[in-house]
């Protein structure tokens, strides 16, 4: 006999406000566990796709894993340091650039920059301030992971987790399955695989089509030498999982460089405009079509909303927890929407009714 519904709800209370406490006080313990079993999850196709291919699972998580080395191994000598020190030259040159752009403004619209004018100064202390705030940023993030433990946390038991949840997720899966409450697993199933598909969509599909624009913004804009175009290529491609979001902010860094580096040469600044268009169009076109789908059932606002929830109550793990569990709880809040328009509660009486007092129909009467 299943138990009462107070009772599984005072259960289910009890184990979410453990999971919170266990989030808040072991955050920064379990980051490299939660980093691994992203990985993991995301490259469980993968090696699925190589078992059908004729390969064990433990051949197919050690070719993932000589080309995941592999592919590290390139970054970290190709593009990790460029990124580093491209990034450290924009927050440096920010100031000047800011200067410059009250200097445009002040030769062909010098009513908005006169002198004490609001925007004049607004625009003399918002470089300042990406120069202050950018650098500490900057340097708290590298302080921190230069530190040995976070060294040894992040690039070596990261992989290490990642190897060994990739290698036994199906027999996890199956395991989790068989400890299911039998009076709930067939509902359990059913919001699983829904929960599944939605990150499958999101965190995957997005996340290739992250990658994908990325590399192209910044190859693309390196190809037609903007300045920080690698910066601006990675800011764009990890702001792609939000719509239009990331378009928007890389696009108008991207040409408001252009202008300065490129002032008078059209052509290069139409260019830059350009790939973003052009971006857009694959993005929009075949990219998501192809590889997320037309519906994940992941609203942007409500992906934005977990996030900013999540990364205020917990940090930097929050956000990474933030999106499974804003597709875990929009999935369950749609399954109970459909139970809630099933119900009495919804329909009312005379529907009920309404139902029994209507007359049998015979389908052989003329």
């Amino acid at each position: 006999m299943a138990l009462p519904v107070r009772d599984q709800m005072k259960y289910w209370g009890v184990a979410a406000i453990v999971f919170a406490v266990v989030l808040w006080y072991l955050g920064n313990v379990l980051l490299p566990f939660i980093l691994g079993g992203a990985i993991a999850y995301f490259l469980d196709p993968v090696a699925d796709r190589l078992e059908r291919m004729g390969l064990s699972r433990a051949m197919a998580t050690m070719v993932i894993t000589l080309a995941g080395v592999l592919i590290f191994v390139i970054l970290a000598i190709a593009v990790i340091p460029t990124l580093i020190r491209q990034a450290g030259d924009l927050i440096e040159t920010a100031p000047q650039l800011f200067r410059d752009l009250r200097d445009f403004i002040g030769v062909h619209f010098p009513t908005l920059v006169d002198e004490g004018s609001p925007m004049r100064e607004a625009i003399g202390s918002v470089g300042e301030t990406v120069k202050e705030r950018g650098a500490e940023l900057l340097n708290t993030a590298l302080s921190s992971a230069m530190s040995v433990i976070n060294i040894l946390m992040l690039f070596v038991i990261v992989p290490v987790v990642a190897v060994y949840l990739l290698l036994d997720w199906d027999r996890m899966v199956a395991r989790i399955d068989e400890l299911l409450p039998r009076d709930h697993a067939p509902v359990i199933r059913q919001i699983a695989a829904e929960i599944d598909r939605t990150l499958a969509g999101f965190v995957r599909g997005m996340g290739s089509v992250c990658l994908i624009l990325g590399c192209y913004y910044a190859i693309a804009l390196a190809l037609v030498g903007l300045n920080f175009g690698l910066v601006v290529g990675v800011i764009a491609g990890l702001l792609t999982f939000i719509p239009y979001v990331g378009a928007i902010i890389g696009g108008a860094l991207a040409i408001g460089l252009a202008l300065f580096q490129f002032w008078g040469e059209w052509y290069w600044i139409a260019a830059v405009a350009g790939i973003f268009f052009l971006g857009q169009f694959l993005e929009g076109n075949f990219l998501t079509p192809k590889l997320v789908g037309s519906s994940i059932g992941l609203h942007p606002v409500w992906l934005i909303l977990a996030l900013s929830v999540f990364g205020t109550l917990f940090g930097f793990v929050g956000m990474l927890v933030a999106v499974p569990l804003a597709a875990a709880i929009g999935v369950i809040m749609r399954f109970a929407v459909e139970r809630y328009k099933d119900s009495r509660l919804y329909r009312g009486l005379e529907t009920d009714v309404f139902h029994d007092a209507r007359p049998a129909v015979d389908p052989e009467a003329p």
